[in-house]
């Protein structure tokens, strides 16, 4: 069944991958792109999201910015990770065309409203500023959504601190009201997208595809690669985003487990810790997993097959 989806993102090195998986993936329908300030301000990575269109010749999926800021602090952007541009290592192809005149809230809010109750899937892969301005300004799409997809959090990890994620530091309030709203939430965090590294021999079955966006897809990899080793410790870098697209083209690449969890907005040490109660048996109203397990063969199997589908370029 072809799933339509809305992603939320802020590209990032490991987001281009996640566009570009669901370009290449017949049972994705990518209604739109809607860019969040995180890897790199807004203006770059909604650049950046035109750019990876472009690298694929896809011209009709519309790119709409969203917000800037998180709710109520000051962004903190991630260049030792994604580079000064957000996607350093690649020369980005000029982008022919522009976002659309919507602010990425609204165009979340009128897809949603526009189309069928519980048939768009929301797939945020960046701070959850966007997702979070969308309920309070339109508290009908909660019942109306699918369900939500993130990649962010951890429960036994951090890596933005001690015990956070970069996307739920960066706007732990918006985080709050996400995890908070009474739909259903799958949670891609950081002990499931650890397991998603780029080894090299994953890179070179990439590049054996022998097409431009293979080898951009490649370069990319080099990027993240040095970037990671130097500033988190990892030989090979996680490809955390890509995860969200591979669990709705196939829930058996990824084992979740149900468990209520929050957001942790107050403390000094711990703030954007994802909380999750593992105490007990989820209840039966538990509308909250996360991943624990990724298949990894086919993981990579499906991120092969999308790029060698995008080919030399698409053009719907």
């Amino acid at each position: 069944m072809v799933k339509k989806i809305i992603l939320d993102s802020d590209p990032g090195h490991d987001d281009a991958v996640a566009i570009l998986l669901a370009l290449g993936n017949k049972n994705i329908d990518l209604l739109g792109v809607t860019t969040i300030g995180g890897n790199q301000t807004l203006h770059k990575v909604t650049y950046n999201a035109l750019a990876v269109l472009e690298q694929a010749h896809e011209y009709k999926v519309p790119v709409a910015a969203g917000c800037a800021k998180p709710l109520v602090r000051e962004l903190e952007t991630a260049p030792g990770i994604h580079g000064d541009t957000g996607l350093d290592g690649v020369d980005l192809p000029k982008p022919s065309r522009s976002v659309i005149d919507k602010h990425g809230v609204d165009f979340i809010i009128d897809t949603i409203m526009g189309n069928e109750p519980k048939t768009i899937t929301l797939v945020p892969t960046g701070p959850l500023t966007n997702i979070a301005m969308a309920v309070r300004k339109e508290p009908r799409i909660v019942d109306r959504v699918k369900e939500v997809v993130l990649m962010g959090g951890g429960v036994h990890v951090g890596n933005w601190s001690a015990v956070a994620e970069f996307n739920m530091k960066v706007d732990p309030e918006a985080a709050h009201v996400v995890f908070n709203a009474p739909w259903p939430v799958t949670m891609i965090g950081l002990d499931l997208t650890h397991q998603a590294l780029c080894t090299p021999a994953r890179q070179r079955d990439i590049e054996s595809i022998g097409t431009p966006t293979a080898k951009f897809v490649s370069q990319l990899m080099d990027f993240f690669r040095k970037s990671y080793e130097k500033n988190q410790g990892f030989v090979d870098p996680p490809v955390h985003d890509p995860c969200t697209v591979a669990y709705l083209i196939d829930p058996s690449v990824i084992t979740v487990r149900k468990a209520p969890i929050d957001v942790e907005t107050q403390g000094t040490l711990t703030l954007g810790m994802t909380v999750a109660d593992l105490r007990a048996p989820a209840p039966a109203d538990c509308h909250t997993q996360f991943g624990v397990k990724l298949d990894a063969d086919r993981f990579w199997q499906l991120i092969h097959e999308a790029i060698a589908n995008i080919g030399e370029g698409m053009d719907r």
